[in-house]
């Protein structure tokens, strides 16, 4: 699948797309772009969030090839123009979150390790971030440090599980329902996608940008999470809560926390900010859930903060 050239969001130029396969046959759509003349201050490796597209993050890879950065970029499996793992693309669905290990690994060797220069940095995004964090000690011998925005490592208070909803998930994706919807999650999602209700930014250009580049790409935006999905994130969460997470994140970490944010745990940001050795933490007060999308009011504050902890960093 090509990428979408709109005139309110073109393709920053100097694009290579690629189609690269994981280790278990899945197919993954990655892009990179080189840093610009005058030398480089290394890569900066992209990992979206729930349901996000490459195109979504045309403006911020013009950010970060305008401080000297290569970027690279991929679409996580089961989204996006990657492969889809249930029947019906609008699903949501992944069996467990270590399979996304896979593409880290597939994206590594076959895009940013043969084609892009050193140092390498992640940024990674919401679903993004807690992989990226839950995957600790795998990601050390390639980056140098993360940052992570609004890092999913919980649910809101009010979107929690207690152990027996919890259980009862996991049965039901045991007895074979693991690929169904979560019920009523289309119908709340459907909501959200109105500039007034929706939980993810509050910048009007922004908002109207991205949902263009959803309207003119369908088969790219997903409906809803399934149950199987659900239940791989909590497990994940299980994961990020155990006691040896700090010995296993080697490399130095940012967390973003999102001060308006509804769509993942601002406390559970903020915990982990206290457990990790040495993090840097920036809370963003007012910001909603995505920080890269927002007004420049609170943007600014991120570029910031990102100009300040990777090294050589500034517009």
């Amino acid at each position: 699948m090509d990428l979408l050239d709109l005139a309110e969001n073109p393709i920053p130029a100097g694009c290579r797309l690629e189609m690269i396969s994981t280790s278990d046959g899945i197919r993954l759509r990655t892009a990179r772009w080189p840093a610009p003349p005058g030398g480089t201050k290394g890569t900066v490796c992209l990992f979206p969030g729930w349901s996000e597209t490459i195109e979504k993050y045309f403006h911020v890879i013009e950010r970060l090839r305008q401080r000297g950065f290569a970027v690279a970029i991929l679409e996580w499996r089961g989204q996006g123009g990657s492969t889809r793992l249930a029947g019906d693309p609008a699903k949501g669905h992944v069996r467990s979150f270590r399979h996304y290990l896979r593409d880290i690994e597939a994206f590594r060797r076959r895009v940013v390790l043969p084609d892009c220069p050193p140092p390498y940095f992640a940024l990674g995004h919401s679903m993004g971030g807690g992989i990226l964090l839950s995957a600790g000690r795998f990601l050390a011998p390639t980056f140098d440090r993360l940052v992570l925005t609004a890092p999913m490592l919980g649910l809101p208070q009010r979107a929690t599980m207690p152990g027996f909803r919890r259980l009862l998930l996991r049965f039901a994706v045991y007895c074979g329902a693991g690929t169904r919807y979560i019920p009523g999650q289309r119908r709340r999602a459907s909501k959200a996608r109105t500039f007034e209700h929706n939980p993810l930014t509050s910048d009007p250009d922004r908002y109207r940008v991205n949902e263009a580049i959803s309207a003119a790409q369908p088969i790219s935006r997903l409906a809803a999470p399934t149950l199987g999905w659900v239940s791989a994130a909590t497990r994940m969460f299980d994961r990020l809560a155990a006691r040896d997470l700090v010995d296993n994140t080697p490399v130095p970490v940012m967390l973003i926390n999102s001060g308006a944010d509804t769509v993942v745990s601002r406390l559970a940001i903020e915990t982990m900010a206290r457990r990790l050795r040495n993090p840097a933490y920036v809370l963003i007060h007012g910001a909603r859930h995505e920080i890269l999308m927002e007004r420049d009011i609170y943007a600014a504050q991120f570029w910031a903060a990102f100009d300040a902890f990777i090294p050589g960093s500034s517009e």
